[in-house]
């Protein structure tokens, strides 16, 4: 699954054909993704201008500017396991974001399409159908339940030591489930948190009271992992000599050195 540095790259890729931009058409081409898309999806998306796009966790948000008796609203976007955009402009095809898994871009997955104002088309496939579209109000967008108590972003400026020890304080489960959990830290995955443990040297096996410290670096792609994937080869920390192992933590593979991470 695109986890918090490929949302980014999908928002960072998306902006310059989107932001200040203003949606000429909208074609939903099913009532559903994972969930089912909004009421009157397509029209009240048709005409509007996005002011901004931002990113919170995994979620994409595109700000819709008011327009008549329609106040501020949030197009909030997630990809799920298999949902990519595509867009189309004058310079030809560009995919927005590259994952680690690949995914088949078939057009009977073309699910919505948007057609922008100066010509550009950007297409949302998703041949799983497990990301999920939804409008909220600008003013409900904190509480609304996608992202009502999320955790503090990584790469923030909020973001410390300290209140991650904060947010870890007085849990039981391994360590590896609390950094998945989204209320301890937002947009942490699988892959990066096996990555992050092993940089830090600790076992996902642990649990939380087992450790006071750690340090790991978030945030680099889906090319060049440490451990993720990579169950039987050799541990790449130098003088470790360790082998990479694979065991399955409540059903999510977890990739670790048992030598070099305690």
């Amino acid at each position: 699954m695109p986890e918090l540095p490929e949302v980014e790259t999908v928002r960072r890729g998306l902006a310059p054909v989107l932001e200040g931009r203003r949606i000429a058409h909208v074609t939903q081409r099913r009532p559903d993704l994972r969930f089912p898309l909004p009421p009157r999806f397509a029209a009240r998306l048709t005409g509007r201008r996005i002011s901004r796009l931002d990113r919170r966790a995994k979620y994409i948000l595109a700000r819709i500017e008011p327009q008549g008796a329609a106040g501020e609203e949030v197009l909030i976007m997630h990809l799920g396991m298999s949902g990519r955009f595509t867009i189309h402009g004058p310079e030809g095809k560009r995919l927005p974001g590259l994952f680690h898994h690949g995914m088949p871009g078939a057009k009977r997955h073309d699910h919505i399409v948007f057609d922008m104002e100066d010509g550009t088309r950007i297409v949302y496939a998703d041949h799983r159908r497990f990301g999920f579209m939804d409008l909220v109000a600008a003013t409900d967008l904190e509480t609304c339940a996608h992202l009502a108590g999320l955790g503090p972003e990584p790469l923030g400026n909020e973001f410390a030591a300290a209140i991650l020890s904060e947010r870890l304080k007085g849990r039981r489960a391994p360590v590896k489930a609390a950094l998945l959990d989204q209320r301890t830290v937002a947009g942490l995955g699988n892959i990066y948190v096996c990555e992050a443990l092993w940089r830090a040297g600790i076992s996902p096996n642990r649990s939380v009271r087992d450790y006071a410290h750690t340090d790991g670096e978030l945030g680099y792609f889906q090319h060049a992992f440490a451990v993720y994937d990579r169950d039987g080869e050799a541990c790449s920390k130098p003088g470790c000599g360790g082998t990479v192992k694979r065991i399955v933590q409540s059903g999510r593979s977890t990739f670790y050195c048992s030598r070099c991470q305690r």
